[in-house]
């Protein structure tokens, strides 16, 4: 009750009092404005609210507050651990839970006033955009647990500082100023960041560095991040991309080889983009090209040792020394014609020695080979004698193309069996019906040309030509059994005794019937034309029977061929050294008896 209270009430009177009770002397009057001036005194106080109450009493399990009620209200001990030097007439802040229990006790609660105030600043933080003071318990998934007014907010670890932070550790423990960011009153979750007031900090620095950068200026950044194409180093608040091909002037693979993170380095500004605020560094612009330190006893022609740095589809690099590279074309890589993978040849981390062919030094440009370190096997002065025309030889198939085969008699001496020259009786229309690449072939010399490096080489004439024969034992007019093999819109095409084809028109497969010969059909055919410059023999059937009265010349040798002939299921590459002693036999005899 205040003075000012006190000196409007009205004095009591003793003498007033009777028997009849306290205050029984006072008019109905009298008594409810006293009553009413009494109520005055009082606070009025709502449940759920936050009220400031003085510390009116303290025992070891109870603090006793007056809020300004018409009683006290207790609050556990328990909820002042954080105040051990509470004493006597000090305020706190408590919340009303209820003006009168069953016993007509006022509740109170500083734990609940504590968290309710607590969420009030926080929000206040948020609405006013205020820098709050937290402490930081423990790291958890992701990020920190920071303190904020006795309530655990969420600090992302995207949101600790500009730059990656790998060790969350070492701010446990630690004080740390924060922004309210968010507010999730539903799951009661609070997130905080220190990375918007370091920002903020930046942004002068980061408008300064931007309105003074320049092409060429030399500056100093810590490496903040690191990826297979280059680092991003931090100027000072604003990044810039060092390239993976700017860091060094030789080659490396991963920036990592040379650098490291939070590591401090030089750099000089490449290029900037205002509008895209995009700043390209340079790294090894800052030491002299290894260009102008090669030595000037490397020349044409001389010998140089290094590392394969890189292998492409048409060659591979040779890093002499860091920076300074040299192209092996795949040409300059063997002296077979046929190598057409370099990664057949070489591979990245192989030690090579290699000859200098070109160099020019103003365009840093050199391209090596390896081959001219061994002898060119076109000059080697036996190589006229081995190779002579007749000689015998076998190679490897290497190509094929529609005129011919390329074959590798060793390596770099290729030779070329033309397709007219792979068979004396079959009519090869490409070389893969007769032979595939990487298989070995017999063949003979049939031309040497050391000047052009041309070899011309035959299969065939392993054998001799069996045309000679055959001129006698299919001449015309003999008849012959034969099978249709194949027919089109004009021709047929008939396999002939001995492995040989011929050909028939189709009228002229018209049987005695009346109807045509069929694919696979064996019939007398009677030889009407042989062509041994053209190797072509035109048979005919419907002549067998039209001309039954004509006598007629059949080849039926005596001699038994020592292979019998193949039959249309058993394709041949060429006529058999067999088949040869056979027609000759058979050649003689006919001329003998003529």
């Amino acid at each position: 009750m205040s003075k000012t209270q006190q000196r409007e009430l009205p004095a009591f009177d003793w003498d007033r009092a009777d028997n009849k009770g306290f205050g029984s002397g006072y008019s109905d009057a009298e008594r409810d404005r006293m009553l009413e001036m009494y109520d005055n005194t009082l606070s009025e106080v709502k449940e759920k609210e936050v009220v400031m109450g003085t510390v009116v009493g303290i025992t070891d399990r109870e603090i006793l507050l007056n809020i300004g009620f018409k009683s006290d209200g207790l609050v556990p001990a328990s909820e002042f651990r954080d105040m051990p030097e509470l004493k006597m007439g000090d305020e706190v802040e408590v919340y009303v839970e209820n003006q009168e229990d069953p016993n007509g006790q006022l509740v109170l609660s500083r734990k609940k006033a504590k968290v309710i105030t607590a969420w009030q600043k926080i929000q206040r933080a948020l609405d006013e955009d205020l820098v709050i003071d937290g402490f930081v318990k423990r790291r958890t998934k992701g990020g920190l647990i920071v303190d904020i007014f006795s309530i655990e907010a969420f600090l992302p670890g995207s949101q600790i500082d500009v730059k990656p932070i790998r060790d969350f550790d070492v701010f446990v423990g630690k004080k740390m100023e924060v922004k309210v960011v968010k507010i999730n009153y539903a799951n009661d979750n609070v997130v905080v960041s220190h990375k918007v007031l370091i920002e903020k900090d930046l942004e002068a620095q980061r408008a300064q560095i931007l309105n003074n950068l320049e092409k060429g200026q030399v500056l100093e950044g810590v490496i903040k991040n690191m990826t297979n194409f280059g680092v991003f180093i931090d100027l000072g608040g604003v990044d810039g991309l060092l390239h993976i091909t700017d860091i060094s002037w030789g080659r490396i693979s991963h920036p990592s080889e040379v650098l490291h993170l939070d590591q401090k380095v030089n750099v000089v500004v490449l290029d900037f983009d205002e509008d895209k605020k995009r700043i390209s560094l340079g790294m090894k612009q800052l030491q002299a090209h290894p260009w102008d330190a090669l030595s000037e006893d490397i020349q044409v022609g001389s010998k140089v040792k290094g590392r394969i740095v890189n292998v492409a589809d048409y060659g591979a690099f040779l890093e002499i020394m860091p920076g300074v590279e040299g192209l092996i074309h795949v040409s300059e890589m063997s002296w077979s014609q046929h190598l057409r993978n370099p990664q057949e040849f070489l591979k990245v981390g192989d030690e090579v020695e290699a000859q200098v062919l070109t160099l020019d030094r103003n365009d840093r440009k050199m391209s090596l080979g390896i081959k001219q370190l061994t002898e060119d096997p076109w000059t080697r002065p036996e190589l006229r004698s081995k190779y002579a025309v007749g000689t015998k030889h076998t190679g490897v198939v290497r190509n094929l193309t529609n005129f011919g085969l390329f074959l590798e008699l060793e390596e770099g001496i290729d030779g070329l069996v033309h397709v007219s020259d792979l068979s004396w009786t079959k009519k090869i229309k490409h070389p893969s019906d007769f032979i595939k690449v990487g298989e070995n072939l017999d063949v003979v010399v049939l031309e040497l040309d050391i000047d052009n490096r041309r070899l011309a080489l035959g299969h065939k004439q392993l054998e001799e030509n069996p045309w000679d024969t055959f001129e006698s034992v299919f001449a015309v007019g003999t008849v012959h059994r034969c099978t249709i093999i194949s027919k089109n819109d004009k021709m047929a095409t008939l396999e002939l005794p001995y492995g040989i084809e011929g050909f028939s028109s189709l009228k002229n497969l018209t049987k005695e019937d009346g109807t045509a010969a069929e694919v696979g059909e064996s019939l007398d055919f009677r030889v009407t034309e042989f062509s041994k410059e053209e190797k072509r023999i035109m048979l005919s059937h419907t002549r067998t029977w039209q001309e039954k009265n004509e006598p007629v010349r059949e080849s039926k040798p005596k001699a038994t061929p020592s292979k019998p002939a193949q039959t249309s299921n058993q394709p041949e590459r060429g006529a058999t050294l067999g088949d040869l002693d056979a027609l000759a036999a058979l050649k003689e005899q006919m001329e003998g008896r003529n």
